[in-house]
C-alpha cells in the first residue's frame, strides 16, 4: 500500500533523518514515535505527498488519507456533512441529486436527469454512505445539530473533528494521522481506539497518547539521532525490549570500560621499560579499540528548560470581564460571561467542545471582539496568551523573528540563550515557524511567554503535542508560576499542576470554587 526507501528528511538546512526504509501493508498499524523535532511530522508529510523528500523514494499503491496536526482551513460555507462526504466525492453527487429533485417538482420532464443523478449517488455509496458518515461524526463527538451547519460556525476543536471524520470516512487505504486525539474528549478517544484497532487498511500514527499507541499499534517506528529503527512489535513489547536493550548496552559498556582501564594501567606500567614499550603501545591501542567497538549507551533525551516569568506587579484584579457574549452566525457561543481574575489566581475553564472555551480566551486576549460586554484591564496588566492552534506565531517568519515579535526588548545574546534553553540551537533559529512540528511550535510559543514578564497567562491546551519529557517540564513550570492563570485543558495532569482555585463552566457561565469532584469533567471537556 505504501513503501519508502532511503528517505531523507530535512528542516531547512538541517538533516533530521537519513536512510529511512520501511513499508506499510494492510493490517499494519504503525506508531511513529520520537522526541519533538526528530522529524516525525515532516516524515509524515513526505509519506502523504505534501512535502518532497530530501532523498529517496516513496511509492503509494492505493488511497492515502492524511490528517496533519494543523489541518488546512476548509471552505467556511461548506456544511459539516458536505465536508465529510467530499472525501468520496459524495458531496457533488448529493448536490446534483438535490438540484434534480428541485427541478422534478417544477418539470416532470426532468425525470431522466433525476434518474441519472440518483444512479450516480447510489454508485458512490448512496444512503448507506451517508449513514456511515453520520456514525463516524457521532463517534467523534459531532452531534446531529451541527451536521448541517457551515464549518465557519464551529469551534477550532470541532473543525478538527470534522477533518478527522473526513479522513476516516475516505476510501479504505493507508491512514496517516498526526496527533488525532488533539481536542477529543474521553468518549471520542475511546471510540477512535476501537475504530483504528479494527481498521483493515494500513495506518501510521503519531501520538503522545500512550494509551492510544498501546491499544492500536502493532509496529513501532522510532526516530532518534537521525535514524529510524523499525520494531515489529506492539507498544508495550517495544518499551520492554528497549529497556532491556538499554540495560544490556549499559552492562556491556561498563565491562568494556573496566577492561580498557585495566589494559591502559598495565600499558602505563610497561612503558617504563624499553623492552616492553612496543607491547605497551599495542595494549593501549587494543583498549581504545575495545571502547570504540562497544555499543554506546543511549544519550538521554534533551528537555526544554522551562521557567515561566516572574510576574510583573499588578493591581488586585488585573483582568476581568462583564457580560461577554459572542455568536457565529445564529450560533450563540458565549452568553453573559462575567469574570474576575485576581492577582495570582488560578481558574480552569471547562465545557464540551463547542461550548466557547477557546473563544473566551481569544476575547480575553483581545484577538476577537465580543458582540456585547467588555473586557476589563486592571492596573499593571501584562497578558501572555498561548493559543492551541499556534495562531500567535507567524509561519512565514523565522523562529528568532517570532521570539523578537513576542519579546522585542531582548538583546540578541539573551534571545539566543532563551532559544537554546527551548532546544532551538544553531540554524534552528533561522527556520520558518511554518515548518516546525506541533511540539516545536508549542516550545516556541512558550519561549515567547517566558520572555514576556506576563502577570496573567491565558493558556489554551498548553501540553498538546509535547513529548513526555517536555510535558513534564511544562507542568513543573506551571506549578511554580506565581502569576494568575486562566487555562483550558483536557489534560488532568495539567490541572493537578495548576492547583486551580475556581472553575468556570461553559456554556452556562457558572463559576464555582474548585473541587476534586470536577476532575472527572476534565477529560470530557
Amino acid at each position: 500500500m505504501l513503501s519508502f526507501r532511503d528517505v531523507g528528511v530535512r528542516a531547512g538546512s538541517r538533516l533530521l533523518l537519513s536512510g529511512a526504509t520501511a513499508h506499510v501493508a494492510p493490517g499494519d498499524r504503525v506508531g511513529l514515535v520520537g522526541r519533538n523535532g526528530a522529524g516525525k511530522t515532516t516524515l509524515m508529510r513526505i509519506l502523504a505527498g505534501a512535502s518532497p523528500a530530501a532523498a529517496g523514494q516513496v511509492v503509494r499503491t492505493g488511497p492515502v488519507g492524511y490528517l496533519p496536526q494543523d489541518p488546512a482551513a476548509a471552505d467556511p460555507a461548506v456544511t459539516v456533512t458536505g465536508r465529510i462526504l467530499s472525501a468520496r466525492g459524495l458531496d457533488e453527487a448529493v448536490r446534483a441529486l438535490r438540484v434534480a429533485e428541485a427541478a422534478l417538482v417544477q418539470d416532470e420532464r426532468a425525470m431522466a436527469r433525476y434518474v441519472r443523478a440518483e444512479a450516480e449517488f447510489q454508485a458512490r455509496g448512496g444512503y448507506g454512505a451517508e449513514s456511515e458518515a453520520a456514525r463516524i461524526a457521532a463517534g467523534l463527538g459531532l452531534p446531529d445539530r451541527v451536521l448541517e451547519r457551515p464549518i465557519g460556525e464551529l469551534s477550532g476543536g470541532q473543525r478538527r473533528r470534522v477533518e478527522l471524520a473526513r479522513v476516516l470516512f475516505a476510501e479504505r487505504g493507508t491512514l496517516l494521522l498526526d496527533e488525532p486525539t488533539n481536542h477529543l474528549d474521553a468518549d471520542s478517544i475511546g471510540w477512535l481506539r476501537g475504530f483504528l484497532g479494527g481498521y483493515p487498511g494500513g495506518l501510521v500514527l503519531i501520538s503522545h497518547d500512550t494509551g492510544l499507541l498501546d491499544a492500536v499499534a502493532n509496529r513501532i517506528w522510532h526516530l532518534e539521532h537521525g535514524a529510524m529503527e523499525v520494531h515489529n512489535t506492539g507498544w508495550r513489547t517495544y518499551l520492554a525490549d528497549r529497556d532491556s536493550a538499554e540495560r544490556r548496552r549499559a552492562r556491556q559498556r561498563a565491562a568494556a570500560e573496566r577492561k580498557a582501564a585495566a589494559l591502559h594501567a598495565q600499558a602505563d606500567r610497561m612503558r617504563a621499560r624499553s623492552a616492553t614499550a612496543v607491547r605497551a603501545r599495542d595494549m593501549a591501542r587494543r583498549a581504545d579499540r575495545m571502547l570504540a567497538e562497544s555499543e554506546p549507551v543511549r544519550r538521554a533525551e534533551k528537555a526544554a528548560r522551562i521557567r515561566l516569568p516572574d510576574p510583573a506587579p499588578s493591581g488586585r484584579m488585573p483582568l476581568g470581564a462583564v457580560g461577554l457574549s459572542k455568536s457565529y452566525g445564529d450560533l450563540r457561543v458565549l452568553s453573559g460571561v462575567d469574570l474576575a481574575v485576581d492577582r495570582g489566581g488560578r481558574l480552569v475553564v471547562l465545557g464540551l467542545n463547542g461550548a466557547g472555551k477557546t473563544t473566551l480566551l481569544k476575547v480575553l486576549a483581545g484577538r476577537l471582539g465580543p458582540d456585547s460586554g467588555r473586557v476589563v484591564h486592571g492596573h499593571g496588566l501584562r497578558l501572555g496568551y498561548f493559543a492551541q492552534e499556534h495562531d500567535t506565531l507567524d509561519p512565514a517568519r523565522t523562529v528568532a523573528q517570532n521570539l523578537a515579535d513576542a519579546a522585542p526588548h531582548l538583546e540578541p545574546g539573551q534571545a539566543r540563550r532563551i532559544l537554546g534553553s527551548f532546544l532551538f540551537s544553531g540554524d534552528d533559529a533561522d527556520k520558518p515557524a511554518g515548518v516546525l512540528s506541533g511540539g516545536e511550535k508549542t516550545r516556541l510559543a512558550l519561549a515567547g511567554l517566558v520572555s514576556s514578564g506576563a502577570n496573567v497567562l491565558l493558556l489554551d491546551e498548553p501540553t498538546n503535542n509535547l513529548d513526555p519529557v517536555s510535558r513534564e517540564e511544562v507542568l513543573g513550570a506551571l506549578g511554580a508560576y506565581k502569576g494568575a492563570v486562566v487555562m483550558v485543558t483536557h489534560d488532568q495532569a495539567a490541572i493537578e499542576a495548576l492547583r486551580p482555585e475556581r472553575v468556570l463552566l461553559l456554556p452556562d457561565a457558572d463559576e464555582d470554587l474548585w473541587s476534586e469532584d470536577y476532575m472527572e469533567l476534565v477529560a470530557l471537556a
